[in-house]
């Protein structure tokens, strides 16, 4: 895969670790001088929607918000959005492509909406996973606590209130990466009570399935061959925890990222 396509897979943005685990150091500098994905900090790469987003809030002297925003804030998201997401404050002239929005001086931060009000804007008026993702990935990155979010969630006004309740009711750290966030928000909407990297221990190994269900029995894995790059050990010990899992009587459930993002009936 190239750095590309793993790039929408992570999420729309990914450490140079995670990038040469899959990649060779040759198709990265590739990529970069053709501009394919961008140097977003050090470290770290992103797509370019990242500084065409900013650049084009420059441009309309508005604001990023939504998925913009949470790239902007260095945050995976479970697709990176086609075109900027932007906002400017009522009262002003909207120009074309951007949203009308009430935003007061303490829900922006530079050339976006504040970390905070990202993910309760995301959690607002995106789909659930969506906006999961988001708040996963906020978390998960130590931007914010989940007592913030929590305030937060409990005193935000209006028909949405409930909406982003239940996104900060299920954020959690522990979500590897967006297509796991996605694939926990499909499992809460069928029904189940998956945990992430749930503990199981049988008999002298401790597995972590990707989400589980543990009264149920059920263990769900985000099944990704592609975060494995050349790294066929990690691909050998996904097989090997499927197998003690299934005969320890776990009912071992495997999605693809395809599945997930574009396939989720």
């Amino acid at each position: 895969m190239d750095p590309v396509g793993l790039l929408v897979q992570l999420g729309g943005a990914a450490s140079t670790a995670t990038l040469l685990a899959n990649v060779s150091r040759r198709e990265l500098r590739t990529s970069l001088g053709r501009g394919e994905i961008v140097r977003v900090g050090r470290g770290r790469y992103a797509l370019p929607v990242v500084d065409e987003a900013l650049t084009a809030a420059h441009a309309l002297d508005a604001y990023l918000t939504h998925l913009s925003a949470a790239l902007h804030w260095g945050w995976e998201v479970r697709l990176p959005p086609a075109t900027p997401q932007l906002a400017v404050p009522r009262g002003r002239q909207v120009p074309e492509g951007v949203r009308l929005i009430d935003l007061r001086r303490e829900d922006l931060d530079g050339w976006a909406t504040s970390r905070l009000q990202t993910v309760l804007m995301c959690a607002a008026d995106l789909p659930f996973p969506d906006g999961l993702a988001v708040a996963d990935s906020a978390l998960r990155h130590g931007e914010l606590t989940r007592l913030r979010l929590e305030r937060a969630a409990v005193a935000f006004p209006g028909r949405r209130g409930p909406l982003v309740r239940r996104v900060v009711a299920y954020a959690d750290p522990r979500a590897a990466n967006p297509f796991e966030s996605a694939l926990r928000a499909l499992a809460i909407g069928a029904g189940l009570g998956v945990v992430p990297q749930f503990r199981v221990r049988l008999g002298g190994v401790t597995l972590h399935p990707d989400l589980a269900d543990p009264l149920r029995g059920i263990a769900l894995e985000a099944e990704s061959w592609e975060f494995h790059g050349r790294d066929k050990k990690a691909f050998e010990r996904d097989c090997q925890r499927y197998t003690l899992l299934t005969a320890a009587g776990w009912r071992v459930l495997r999605f693809t990222w395809r599945e997930v993002i574009h396939d989720p009936g």
